[in-house]
């Protein structure tokens, strides 16, 4: 826990509520096993405290991005968890992987060849993944490779498939075709090999139903308290909350104008709070005049441009006792739902997330969400 009584903003996150996010997406998986995206930081919610959480709570499949998350993930976890780097192995990886025992997820058939042979030279097995694109066009086996695969099951020799995999390009909006589209193509592919545990679902993905889990489900956004299921309540207990004091209280007057480029302009006697963060602190530039925050149960507006350390309030309704230099305002969490505020913004809660900045101290809690 950080010293926060002192600072001028602080995040809270609850590693209870990332536990019972877990769990409540293991057992939407039924039968199917549940993994942990922990890449970007645990998607900046800090992955040295979410990791031993999700462990706790049952978690024993990581994905992460890189391979220098992955050697991270490792010492914070330990030996007796699987760790899968989705963007895959090369020559100048390839070491690590050996080191750490880390798992790549194979994106195309040069790395399935670069890791067969290493462990062909090696004289073990090694384990992988392979990830085949159904529908991204971004990482994975194109059509063309995959067929070359299936018709050659000798390039896999000396590897330890855990997993095929594939991601879904629309899973948070359950009547796109495509997810259909995806998953019938993805399991044509895997007909053509030998009978490999298989890997579709992401967070909305979990939410599609069964037939999507397959053998191992991965959920990401939906474990730090994103909704997964968008347009209907969120199922997710909430991870983070964000508070600032307020720095400073100016009563302005037509016709001053409020923050840089004088964006906005005052339309009668009004009052002005500035908080001291923005977006060197993740309040993303976007919400400028379109984001909003509370104070004692009333919603203000965020007035002005979002600067790189402050960001302006109109309080004008806000009762005067409530209006105090280092008084609260709550900037996330709560009612700021993140999907709202991310929507508001343009963005989505992912980058909300990970752009959260590291100069507010952080406070980790486990406080039971259902109270």
């Amino acid at each position: 826990m950080s010293d926060t009584a002192h600072a001028s903003a602080v995040l809270t996150v609850n590693l209870a509520a990332i536990q019972s996010n877990y769990r409540k997406l293991r057992e939407l998986a039924g039968n199917a096993a549940c993994a942990a995206l922990v890449k970007a930081n645990a998607y900046g919610i800090g992955i040295e405290q979410a990791a031993p959480a999700l462990k706790d709570a049952g978690c024993h499949h990581f994905f992460v991005a890189t391979v220098d998350e992955a050697i991270l993930l490792r010492k914070i976890a330990g030996p007796d968890v699987q760790i899968f780097v989705l963007n895959g192995i090369d020559n100048r990886s390839r070491d690590p992987f050996l080191e750490f025992g880390l798992s790549p997820v194979l994106n195309e058939l040069a790395q399935i060849e670069l890791w067969s042979k290493q462990a062909r030279t090696g004289k073990t097995r090694l384990p992988a993944a392979i990830h085949f694109d159904t529908g991204m066009s971004r990482l994975g086996l194109p059509e063309s490779e995959a067929r070359e695969l299936g018709q050659d099951h000798e390039r896999l020799e000396g590897l330890d498939i855990k997993y095929l995999m594939s991601h879904l390009v629309s899973s948070e909006q359950p009547d796109s075709p495509c997810n259909r589209e995806q998953l019938e193509k993805f399991l044509e592919i895997r007909q053509t090999l030998p009978p490999f545990p298989a890997s579709l679902a992401n967070s909305s993905g979990i939410f599609l139903g069964a037939e999507y889990h397959l053998d191992l489900v991965r959920p990401g956004v939906a474990l730090y308290g994103a909704n997964p299921v968008p347009g209907n309540p969120n199922p997710m207990a909430e991870v983070v909350q964000l508070k600032a004091k307020i720095s400073q209280i100016r009563r302005v007057d037509t016709p001053q104008t409020v923050g840089y480029g004088a964006t906005h302009r005052v339309t009668g006697p009004a009052r002005i709070a500035t908080l001291p963060l923005g977006y060197a602190d993740g309040y993303i530039r976007s919400l400028s005049g379109k984001g909003y925050c509370y104070i004692g149960g009333i919603r203000v507006p965020v007035v002005g441009r979002v600067s790189m350390d402050l960001i302006t309030i109109d309080v004008t309704a806000v009762p005067e006792e409530l209006l105090l230099p280092g008084s609260d305002v709550t900037v996330i969490g709560g009612p700021v739902s993140i999907d709202e505020l991310a929507e508001a913004g343009g963005t989505i809660a992912y980058e909300i997330l990970t752009s959260l900045g590291s100069r507010y101290p952080r406070d980790y809690v486990s406080e039971d969400p259902s109270l």
